[in-house]
């Protein structure tokens, strides 16, 4: 039964900001942090949602017929208004559309991409399908904030290329602040980690207001003491649009 497998809320083909090379970039829906700037809050349930998106809306009415449920809302609105999000997928559906891609990957040293939400959430999931990417060549790097158990990491680590790990901050009281969420855990995942041997690039989203200016500059320094690539990324309102047709509020709902 599809059931028992994650929800899916993006498959973005040939993505090239998701790790080295061309990539196909998944996207799961489930978050265990609530960072205010989320530029991917339909990533943080993991149930699947519907949103409206007004700027879009005809105002045919089609959605406020007697009976209509959101998914029919989804199915016939001509404007495309109304969105769902989140799918399911099995193994072999999900290989499917990966490894349709797999000439790019190669030619251009790039591969799949698990990223969420946190896609670390599902460790078993992740183990079966990357376990099938390793098995056809596929290079597989997974997008995390670390903040699970660590036998998670181990049941990924024997298929997993690349860890795109994020560091927010380095100020506890700041990080939960931020993310409803202390970072004790995240930085002790990234310790042992590290003594895997497997690649890692820190990556730090530079938020105003929050950590930007000092506070990367620590990160800059704590990861460069540590022989680890880190990687700024600058701070943009992508997810705003998305939160408003979501219809409700990110901040440690």
């Amino acid at each position: 039964m599809t059931e028992r497998y994650p929800l899916i809320f993006d498959v973005k083909r040939t993505s090239t900001v998701d790790g080295p090379g061309v990539r196909t970039a998944v996207f799961l829906k489930g978050c265990n942090l609530d960072c205010f700037w989320c530029h991917n809050p339909e990533g943080k349930r993991a149930e699947m949602e519907y949103a409206w998106f007004a700027e879009k809306c005809l105002s045919c009415g089609a959605c406020r017929r007697e009976g209509l449920s959101p998914e029919l809302c989804v199915d016939l609105c001509p404007a495309q208004a109304r969105k769902r999000y989140g799918a399911r997928y099995t193994p072999d559906e999900l290989m499917a559309v990966l490894a349709a891609d797999r000439d790019f990957y190669l030619a251009t040293g790039g591969g799949v991409t698990f990223s969420g939400g946190e896609c670390m959430l599902y460790p078993a999931y992740l183990a079966e399908v990357a376990s099938r990417c390793q098995a056809q060549g596929i290079s597989v790097a997974i997008d995390t904030a670390g903040n699970v158990p660590y036998s998670h990491f181990e049941q990924v680590l024997p298929y997993t290329d690349l860890f795109l790990y994020d560091i927010k901050c380095l100020d506890p009281a700041l990080h939960r602040r931020g993310t409803g969420c202390g970072n004790e855990l995240i930085l002790a995942n990234l310790d042992r980690l590290m003594q895997t041997g497997k690649q890692i690039l820190i990556r730090v989203p530079q938020i105003p207001d929050f950590n930007e200016g000092e506070e990367v500059t620590r990160i800059c320094a704590y990861c460069a003491d540590r022989g680890l690539a880190c990687e700024v990324l600058p701070y943009h309102r992508f997810g705003e649009d998305k939160k408003q047709a979501l219809g409700r509020e990110m901040l440690h709902e």
